[in-house]
């Protein structure tokens, strides 16, 4: 949808937010969770009773434990123990096995936990590893860059997302290159290791995922949480978006594009709808 009404909106250039909100579980993580299951279970990989194990900030966990719930095989998720709550609450609600590690180990501590726990009973599980399974930023380059460029009639110049696992920038970022290598990619970060930008690394200080292409990205553009829980405030306020701290981040680095790149098309990622804050930092 277009963002007209946001503080920063001047000149010429136009901002799409793509919604992801509105996904079954909630965020544009059900699109690589689907991915990764269908093929999981084509392989022979997951099924036969085999469980589903992977780590996550939240939103990859609700979406698997979603999937896990309707076909009918076991989850068990490793999520840091600050992540928000509700986000908790709705992977229990849906009979995931749910597992809180260290929050100052972030996501790279849960993915260790989870890789230990397959480790030493392997017939057992099935390692989703969203943060190296090829299938995440294939889910993109087949189904969220054809609809980036469709909706935009392939006017789109600069394309704006977060990188936590990098699989939709990735596969976005390499499916609209294809189309015209003119469109600028650009990937936004926490300004800092510590942070409260539920699902963004700092990929300075984490493990880089293999999900990550930085062959597609153009830039990177680092983004205090202040300035992004005011964009989500704004957001809410202006355009009647509820969407979470993540979205807040796109567009703040979005606006600042846009006001040096006048008659730009501009879309930003925004990648769940919003909930309730959670306690400390990601």
């Amino acid at each position: 949808m277009p963002l007209a009404h946001l503080d920063g909106i001047r000149g010429d250039f136009e901002l799409w937010g793509k919604l992801e909100g509105s996904n079954p579980s909630g965020s544009v993580k059900d699109r690589a969770a689907l991915a990764i299951v269908r093929e999981a279970i084509a392989s022979g990989a997951l099924g036969g009773g085999r469980t589903l194990v992977d780590a996550s900030s939240g939103n990859t966990a609700v979406a698997y434990a979603r999937l896990g719930e309707l076909l009918g095989f076991p989850v068990e998720l490793y999520v840091p123990r600050n992540a928000n709550p509700e986000r908790l609450q709705r992977i229990r609600g849906h009979g995931a096995t749910l597992i809180l590690t260290d929050p100052a180990e972030g996501t790279d501590g849960a993915l260790r936990e989870a890789r230990a726990r397959v480790g030493a009973h392997a017939e057992r599980y099935f390692l989703a590893d969203q943060y190296h399974n090829p299938a995440n930023p294939g889910a993109h380059y087949a189904t969220t860059g054809p609809e980036i460029w469709r909706q935009t009639s392939g006017r789109i110049t600069h394309f704006v997302a977060g990188v936590g696992t990098g699989g939709t920038i990735s596969g976005v970022g390499r499916f609209l290159k294809e189309r015209r290598a003119s469109i600028e990619v650009i990937a936004v970060e926490p300004s800092g290791p510590m942070h409260g930008l539920e699902g963004l690394k700092h990929l300075p200080t984490a493990e880089v995922p293999s999900t990550y292409d930085p062959t597609v990205v153009d830039r990177t553009v680092r983004v205090e949480t202040e300035e992004a829980l005011d964009r989500v405030a704004e957001l809410a306020r202006t355009e009647g978006l509820a969407v979470g701290p993540s979205s807040g981040a796109a567009v703040a680095v979005a606006l600042r594009v846009g006001r040096a790149a006048p008659n730009a098309c501009i879309v930003a990622i925004l990648p769940d709808r919003g909930e309730p804050a959670a306690k400390g930092t990601s």
